[in-house]
């Protein structure tokens, strides 16, 4: 049998103080896991640096920021961090356990978000991000995979690996840090970052959030910067026609490609998304957007900020006196209501066109005006829902995703969805199913049932199979089985079926039992037994049990049937009187009983002397394989 071999850092005691559980996740500069505080007997999770980078001061460098960076920080939406040390050649750190999912994994699930989910983690990252921005710290990787969203609601950001002082706004000298879909155009061309580079970042993230898709894509990471350095983001409505139009600008600012055009920092962006919500949220509203100007909300949350708007390097009093300028919500508003009137014209506009042409009833009854809706394509294949969908006079774009429910190659979903109602020629973009994710898998051998399930979150862990195991403690796991029953290997399936074999202790000991009291015994922790054909012993008395085995030499496991080996006592046999017989008659007759028959004649002369005397006499017991000597001769005893 192959097995997994074990990560070496579970179950090891970090410092005397932190025992390692499980692994959580890993990135390329450590490894995180699931441990225990023994001294507060709380859950933490522990980052560890790995051991290839330790002897490399920068890494490590990097590594001590992040645990000063985000130890500055005490925000409701930033992972706390509890504790930094270094135990050996390990350097750690210690922070808050927040078990849930990332929001990556959230648009992995849903692909996109309404506008209003959007708005709602955008509200508490961007809070998060003003309390690192008002203490002057730069995030420069924010992405969905470090926004948290713990299974209680909670909202967090994470992972200041790459965080600076705002001040620290010059080139690294280094490769471009951070993940190249996020990377604002001024960190391509001249590796600068400052608070409005967390914004671009954020409005990347707002875009993937609205559409399901990022906006600028390549095989090779350079072709992607390259269209971060020089294009111009989209609007998500392009992509998203219900993607409310302040949303879009709201985007737009935060992706604006010069950083002056973008929001300061995060305070400024929050205030603006918080007046952008009010307007999505209640349309009827939006006409306050043309009046010339509009109050900024009155204040945040006091546990996201203070009395104060917040920016980098000093503060604006939030009451002034004078002209009220028009604040950038109204600007974005007033924008949206423009697109909003263009609109209408253009519509009025071949909506006269048709009437003046006559075909005011085809266009919207049988026309490109038309809609339709939707066909139902999910587990059909390429071919055939792509048939359905143009005979139902729509475009198909193709595209490809994972989905763990859906087999590889057939459809997955469509976008719209089935059943929505679309114009007539209107593109679907076909989502076709590359099958399920496959992830890397932890080895759970000896560790508990409850945290092998907790390694193994991301597979569907059934029940678990019940072995007995003189070997392995009761309730620690033996082995993990794929769904066909074999050793799991490093990689698997996302979603799919593992079953966990489980110990139940040793079996218990019935030798020298009744075959009733080992039977109940037996049937007390889950097993049936049976008596086999009884045999003999020398050890244990007739009717005792000898032995409860299994028929064939697999694991024996709960609600199994053992055989009961049962004892019918020492093979013993009378010996007979063979005395008046010839030699070799009398031979035959013992050895035929199982005896060692000794004689004290040749033996050419068995066939004609007779037996005068045996030894032991008749009648005695004796074991089959005894000796039985017989004599022609007095044997002079």
């Amino acid at each position: 049998m192959t097995t997994t071999p074990s990560d070496p850092m579970l179950g090891r005691l970090i410092d005397g103080r932190y025992q390692v559980r499980s692994r959580i996740a890993r990135g390329g500069m450590a490894t995180v896991y699931l441990a225990t505080d023994l001294r507060l007997e709380r859950r933490v999770a522990i980052k560890i640096m790995h051991g290839h980078l330790a002897d490399d001061n920068t890494f490590k460098s990097r590594f001590v920021q992040e645990a000063r960076s985000a130890a500055r920080l005490a925000h409701p939406n930033v992972v706390n961090v509890f504790d930094q040390g270094q135990d050996s050649d390990m350097a750690y750190l210690v922070m808050e356990y927040l078990p849930g999912i990332t929001l990556r994994d959230l648009l992995k699930d849903y692909s996109k978000l309404t506008p209003e989910q959007t708005i709602d983690i955008m509200e508490a990252v961007l809070g998060g991000l003003a309390a690192a921005h008002k203490a002057g710290i730069v995030h420069r990787d924010l992405k969905p995979e470090n926004v948290l969203l713990a299974d209680d609601g909670r909202i967090k950001i994470g992972d200041f690996g790459l965080a600076r002082a705002a001040s620290a706004n010059t080139a690294t000298g280094q490769a471009l840090l951070g993940t190249i879909a996020y990377l604002s155009p001024e960190l391509v061309t001249r590796g600068v970052a400052d608070a409005r580079s967390d914004i671009y970042a954020l409005g990347i993230m707002m875009y993937e959030m609205l559409t399901g898709e990022q906006p600028f894509v390549g095989e090779a990471p350079m072709q992607i910067a390259y269209q971060h350095a020089n294009d111009s983001v989209p609007m998500p409505s392009s992509k998203n026609p219900t993607v409310p139009r302040e949303l879009d600008e709201l985007v737009l600012w935060a992706t604006a490609k010069d950083p002056e055009d973008r929001p300061r920092d995060a305070r400024a962006m929050l205030d603006q998304l918080l007046d952008v919500e009010k307007l999505v949220r209640d349309p009827a509203t939006a006409v306050a957007g043309i009046q010339p100007t509009m109050l900024l909300p009155n204040g945040i949350d006091p546990l996201t900020a203070d009395a104060e708007t917040q920016i980098l390097g000093g503060t604006v009093p939030k009451h002034r006196t004078g002209p009220v300028e028009p604040s950038s919500t109204t600007r974005l508003a007033a924008k949206a209501a423009s697109r909003k009137h263009k609109g209408y014209w253009l519509f009025a506009l071949v909506v006269l066109l048709a009437a003046l042409a006559g075909g005011t009833g085809w266009y919207f009854g049988a026309g490109p005006g038309s809609q339709v809706s939707v066909p139902q394509v999910v587990g059909k294949t390429k071919e055939d829902a792509t048939a359905l969908l143009e005979g139902t006079e729509l475009a198909v774009s193709l595209s490809e995703r994972n989905d763990a429910d859906v087999p590889e190659g057939a459809v997955s979903g469509t976008y719209p969805a089935g059943g929505q109602s679309v114009r007539k020629g209107s593109t679907v973009t076909l989502f076709i199913s590359l099958g399920p994710a496959i992830l890397p898998v932890t080895a759970v051998a000896g560790l508990s049932e409850d945290a092998a399930r907790q390694a193994l979150a991301a597979f569907t862990v059934g029940d678990s199979i019940r072995e007995f195991s003189s070997e392995v403690p009761a309730g620690i796991v033996i082995a993990a089985l794929d769904k066909d029953g074999n050793p799991l290997g490093e990689q698997y399936p996302e979603k799919q079926k593992i079953t966990l074999v489980v110990s139940v202790g040793p079996i218990p000991d019935v030798a020298g039992k009744s075959v009733a009291g080992a039977t109940a015994m037996l049937q007390s922790v889950g097993l049936s037994a049976v008596p086999g054909e009884p045999e003999f012993s020398d050890e244990f008395p007739k009717d005792t049990v000898i032995a409860a085995v299994r028929a064939s030499n697999a694991p024996v496991r709960v609600s199994d049937t053992l055989t009961l080996r049962v004892s019918k006592g020492q093979d013993v046999v009378a010996v007979p009187t063979v005395i008046g017989k010839t030699i070799a008659a009398a031979r035959t007759e013992l050895e035929a009983l199982g005896f060692v028959v000794v004689a004290d004649i040749p033996g050419f002369t068995e066939g004609v002397l007779t037996v005068n005397y045996q030894r032991p006499d008749a009648g005695k017991e004796l074991k089959r394989g005894s000796t039985v000597k017989i004599y022609f001769g007095n044997p002079g005893d």
